[in-house]
């Protein structure tokens, strides 16, 4: 059976330099989409279901840690980076596979075998552990931001002013962001789910889905379906929130 993989990085030259060396180091490797942000990664992966993802780390949308921490199927991830010394040693502490810019050939090669080794293998669990301590991990240079303790929403011309410990959770839409209240009303807000994440509380407000924050404090329980597919119930919402497989962890003791 054919592998495949896909390339996301937002420079064309660099990905197109990677296919290349991908086709002399692994023939039989089929390039099945060149994605050139990371939400058009996400969606590409979502549909495709490649084998692998070599995934750049700086790109527009989303970046590739949020990208491989939103994967839903087997896909088996390898991040492109340009990031300095202190950083690698992150990846590499969380075994995370890596490829540092510029590409060399040699490392390359050395990558393909340790992924070609995982394919015949279930993938390792702790990467979602390991994608959420890097994606909570502040810049080191970065100054710390405030915990947001209010939502501004506009609908029509008021302005409301929510307090986030009113909010059940927050799920994102096409556009928007969705803030749903415990007082049963929706409000549309433009902030992405993961700038709202680095804002919040993270005791408070968990990660479930990559397009989605809930609140624990109106957690009422769990669901596993025939498939063990984990799901959420909310205390005053009727429909139950999916949790990706990044996210199922965060459950076991519950």
């Amino acid at each position: 059976m054919t592998t495949t993989a896909l390339i996301a990085d937002d420079e064309p030259h660099l990905a197109s330099y990677l296919k290349s060396q991908l086709a002399e180091l692994w023939p039989a490797l089929e390039i099945v989409a060149m994605a050139k942000n990371g939400i058009e990664a996400a969606t590409q992966i979502a549909d495709l279901q490649p084998d692998i993802a070599f995934l750049d780390i700086q790109m527009p949308g989303l970046n590739g840690l949020e990208v491989a921490q939103g994967i839903e199927g087997e896909t088996r991830v390898v991040f492109v980076t340009a990031y300095d010394e202190y950083a690698v040693q992150a990846f590499e502490q969380a075994a995370l596979d890596y490829l540092l810019k510029p590409l060399k050939t040699e490392r390359l090669a050395r990558a393909l075998e340790r992924v070609k080794a995982t394919l015949i293998s279930a993938p390792d669990a702790r990467m979602a552990e390991a994608l959420q301590r890097l994606l909570r991990a502040p810049a080191s240079n970065a100054p710390t931001a405030p915990t947001l303790r209010y939502i501004r929403a506009a609908q029509g011309e008021l302005m409301h002013q929510i307090a986030v410990e009113e909010v059940l959770f927050f799920h994102a839409d096409e556009k928007y962001t969705v803030v749903q209240t415990a007082a049963g009303g929706e409000h549309l807000i433009r902030t992405p789910i993961m700038e709202l994440a680095a804002q919040l509380d993270a005791d408070q407000f968990w990660q479930v889905h990559r397009s989605t924050l809930i609140n624990l404090a109106y957690l009422a329980g769990t669901r596993r379906d025939e498939a063990s597919r984990l799901f959420l119930r909310i205390k005053g919402h009727p429909r139950e929130l999916p949790v990706s497989r990044a996210y199922v962890h965060l459950f076991k003791a519950m």
